[in-house]
């Protein structure tokens, strides 16, 4: 049964519950969302009569746009491990979190816990909400996206969680252009964390294309990485991609690090929904 927006205090949280025929259907706190998915590519486990109950559902053809079952807000809060997020509906899709991100987490804070000063740069890192745990494990942190609408909405949940004035900077730049200056300034950092796009623009217009790009992006970040580095976390959702050539690839800029691949997959109690690779390179 669906909730009414009054009831959003007495539930929260994300969850995937069920997947096929080229969708999702996921649930950020009381509303439940259809949008598209490409790797979903079997049968919905759910029968169809369960779907035509979500809140809103969107589309890319023959136009992007959402249809609503409810009156449902464009934005509203949800709280996830222990972190508040502001959720809206935009015109492509996006929600405001990508909550496959937060299955690293664990290991994020396990990297920077006992760490007595540890500096943690987010490359691509969008609303903030890896950065945001990344500060409430105590990691002094530079976040940094080409957006300037999203490092603001990344500022909006830095508020929502009463976080302002953690160590967090916030940079609206081309993650090139800005790891070019931090080698020249020779600032380091001791984990780097990067969510590169198959394709984006940068704050003024540059062109980023995943497979042109990524060696050059890597080894800057090898060039602002500290003496005592422990490591760097990347994340990929390019399609042809593959954990073994991700894995090739890092081993060549990383020849001393321990590299550990692997699928990203959110959990449902139907199918598990692949959501991109990750790859976890070590030094110390």
């Amino acid at each position: 049964m669906l909730l009414n927006y009054s009831d959003f205090h007495k539930m929260s949280d994300y969850e995937l519950i069920d997947s096929g025929s080229g969708q999702k259907l996921e649930r950020f706190g009381p509303f439940v969302l259809i949008r598209p998915c490409a790797q979903a590519l079997w049968k919905p486990a759910l029968a169809q009569s369960e779907w035509e109950k979500a809140s809103a559902t969107f589309k890319r053809l023959p136009k992007a746009q959402w249809s609503h079952n409810l009156d449902i807000p464009t934005n509203w809060n949800i709280e996830h491990k222990n972190l508040t997020f502001s959720i809206e509906r935009t015109d492509f899709g996006h929600i405001g979190l990508f909550p496959e991100h937060s299955l690293l987490w664990d290991w994020i804070g396990g990297q920077i816990e006992g760490e007595e000063s540890f500096s943690l740069l987010n490359l691509f890192g969008y609303s903030g909400a890896t950065s945001l745990f990344a500060a409430k494990c105590g990691a002094k942190v530079c976040h940094l996206d080409a957006s300037k609408k999203i490092v603001e909405k990344a500022k909006e949940n830095a508020a929502l969680n009463e976080m302002q004035d953690y160590p967090i900077r916030w940079i609206v730049d081309d993650a090139l252009k800005f790891l070019k200056r931090e080698q020249r300034r020779e600032n380091s950092y001791d984990g780097i964390i990067l969510d590169p796009p198959s394709f984006g623009r940068g704050a003024k217009g540059e062109v980023f294309k995943f497979e042109d790009d990524l060696a050059q992006l890597l080894e800057l970040v090898s060039s602002v990485l500290s003496t005592n580095a422990k490591f760097v976390l990347m994340t990929c959702h390019t399609l042809g991609v593959t954990p073994a050539i991700l894995k090739n690839v890092l081993s060549q800029v990383f020849p001393k690090s321990q590299i550990e691949v692997g699928e990203l997959a959110l959990k449902s109690k139907h199918h598990d929904l692949p959501k991109g690779i990750y790859a976890k390179c070590v030094f110390r």
